[in-house]
């Protein structure tokens, strides 16, 4: 088969690593790809967000399957523009995207169908929201309605910090339109999971869970990022809970999209709270986390192109995931200055080391050639350096000797992914 993964950072780049070992692949295009990805597919200079361009290359080279890798192209209608073209998608249509695209329509859908989740209120104008803030107290969390890369929510501990991101999201625009709207949520009390669930409309099935790391800095400190690193699975999550979230959470959403006419086909990634009072949605994704998927792709042992035609296909019933019992871990590597301003041109070197370390797996995001083929950074999030062992200590030491080959003067990277699990050492 014929495959266009779309987008370029190390999501995808973990996506076209599991990808190129599936035997039904003949033919891996990425679009825009990155340095990394282009060692093992052929890099297209189309942008993620063209998505005429996108459906015209698909056509123009007979893709029999596009896979979207951000949310972005599917909120601009990917899969619809590409099912009105006669090619499979996997990924949902816009209106089921807005799953991400909107907090709002998440909530709305949520309560609908009896998901639990955060008391919340949504607002149009800051002042209402101000005086909302006051009226319930901190901690309180504040969202952007809209798309805002990761970077839309604001856990405020205080009322004067709650008050300060009402102005920065509604009135100053710092995410542009997405702050046009926002929510203002209940701050839940608990362990953050990722959880993530192949659908086909009609059939719901359980991948696998993650736990994030967004704040920059170590002790989950600083300001929050797209992500710094993550690990699978989670000790917290047993079977038990899973078990749970798939009857009281993914389910009776994907039952509740159906109804509405919008079924849901790709993957919902559920932002989970581990509450004292059981799992409560936080939010919904509709795609693979970053970096939570490279960590995924390692674990994952069954053939990742067959499972996602199957979710295409509508045949989930009758597909079965299997899971290496080894834990993944991958630290990002992030330019200096990230989340906020950063250089963009420094040089990378010793990778060739770095994955010589037993399990590792470089996974590459913001990098690219310079005019002298050496490796520079282009992004916030530059590497993702990944590892599996048959513990997540083991899985934590191999992740963090490879970090330690690293030649890279202009980035960093927390030390303490997994602290949670693994305590402080």
């Amino acid at each position: 088969m014929k495959v266009l993964l779309v987008g370029g950072g190390g999501r995808e780049h973990a996506l076209a690593w599991a990808l190129s070992g599936s035997g039904l692949l003949s033919k891996l295009w990425v679009a825009p790809g990155n340095a990394g990805i282009s060692d093992i597919a052929d890099c297209v200079a189309i942008g993620a967000e063209d998505v005429p361009a996108l459906v015209a290359f698909a056509k123009d080279q007979a893709v029999d399957l596009v896979v979207a890798g951000p949310e972005a192209p599917l909120t601009l209608g990917l899969a619809d523009a590409c099912a009105a073209a006669g090619i499979r998608c996997f990924g949902p249509s816009a209106a089921a995207a807005r799953l991400e695209g909107s907090k709002a329509f998440t909530r709305e859908v949520a309560t609908a169908a009896g998901v639990p989740g955060a008391e919340w209120a949504q607002f149009t104008e800051a002042a209402a929201a101000r005086a909302y803030v006051r009226q319930k107290g901190a901690p309180i969390v504040v969202k952007a309605d809209g798309l805002a890369a990761g970077k839309g929510v604001v856990v405020a501990a205080t009322v004067e910090e709650a008050e300060q991101a009402i102005t920065e999201i509604m009135e100053d625009r710092v995410h542009g339109a997405a702050g046009a709207s926002i929510l203002i949520e209940e701050c839940l009390v608990g362990q953050e999971i990722s959880f993530f669930a192949l659908c086909d409309g009609e059939t719901a099935l359980p991948m696998a869970a993650a736990q994030d790391h967004k704040r920059v800095g170590d002790g989950d400190t600083g300001p929050n990022t797209g992500g710094m690193g993550a690990y699978s699975p989670p000790p917290a999550f047993t079977p038990a809970l899973e078990a749970e979230v798939m009857d009281r959470i993914i389910r009776p959403t994907l039952k509740e999209m159906a109804r509405r006419g919008t079924p849901f086909r790709g993957v919902l990634f559920a932002g989970l709270m581990l509450t004292g009072s059981g799992p409560r949605l936080i939010e919904y994704n509709v795609r693979f986390g970053d970096p939570e998927c490279q960590v995924l792709m390692l674990r994952l042992q069954s053939d990742l192109l067959a499972a996602l035609l199957a979710a295409c296909d509508g045949e989930l019933d009758r597909f079965t995931l299997r899971w290496s019992k080894e834990a993944a871990m991958v630290v990002v590597m992030a330019a200096k200055g990230y989340p906020g301003a950063y250089a963009k041109g420094s040089v990378i070197e010793g990778l060739e080391r770095a994955a010589q370390v037993p399990g590792a797996q470089i996974f590459h995001a913001g990098t690219a050639r310079d005019e002298h083929g050496h490796l520079v950074a282009t992004g916030g999030r530059v590497l993702g350096i990944a590892a599996t062992g048959a513990t997540l200590r083991a899985a934590r030491d191999a992740a963090y000797a490879a970090v330690d080959a690293v030649e890279w003067p202009g980035g960093f990277c927390r030390r303490d992914i997994g602290w949670r699990a693994l305590g402080q050492d």
